[in-house]
């Protein structure tokens, strides 16, 4: 099941990450493609932050990963925009940090083609009428729950 939402300001996008996080508990392997600016790292900032984080939530882009020890757990937070070939993640170690008991919000997954493990929800931005729409898709029956609550808060 594919559903989509039209997201008209920088609010909602936070909105709907608060939704995410109390949605997926800290947990789950979670995707975002969409262009530059498209609010992939916006999304992820509200859902970092609505998890526990205080502060502010910088972008992995130049770090590639951004890990964050919160009450509900681990979150990693990757962004593969600079990443040159897949198997670089093998030597990043990735699969070590991926599990059960941890959120992973992973920017750019594209770039990751054929190394990565199936998302639970692939999200997917597009930039439309001066505001975001939204994307989504499960990919595991974990992600099919999680799917089934958002569709019901924003439909």
């Amino acid at each position: 099941m594919n559903t989509a939402i039209f997201l008209p300001d920088e609010a909602a996008t936070l909105a709907f990450g608060r939704a995410l996080a109390e949605i997926t508990g800290g947990r789950g392997f979670i995707t975002l493609q969409g262009d530059l600016g498209s609010g992939k790292t916006t999304l992820s900032r509200a859902v970092i932050q609505a998890l526990g984080h205080k502060g502010a939530v910088k972008s992995p882009t130049y770090t590639l990963v951004e890990p964050y020890e919160l009450p509900t757990g681990r979150v990693l937070h990757y962004d593969l925009y600079r990443l040159n070939d897949p198997e670089e993640l093998h030597f990043l170690g990735m699969r070590d940090f991926l599990g059960p008991d941890s959120l992973t919000l992973i920017e750019w997954p594209e770039r990751g083609l054929g190394w990565l493990p199936v998302a639970d929800l692939a999200l997917c931005f597009k930039l439309a009428n001066k505001g975001r729409e939204l994307s989504w898709q499960a990919g595991t029956d974990s992600g099919q729950n999680m799917s089934l609550a958002l569709s019901h808060r924003f439909s």
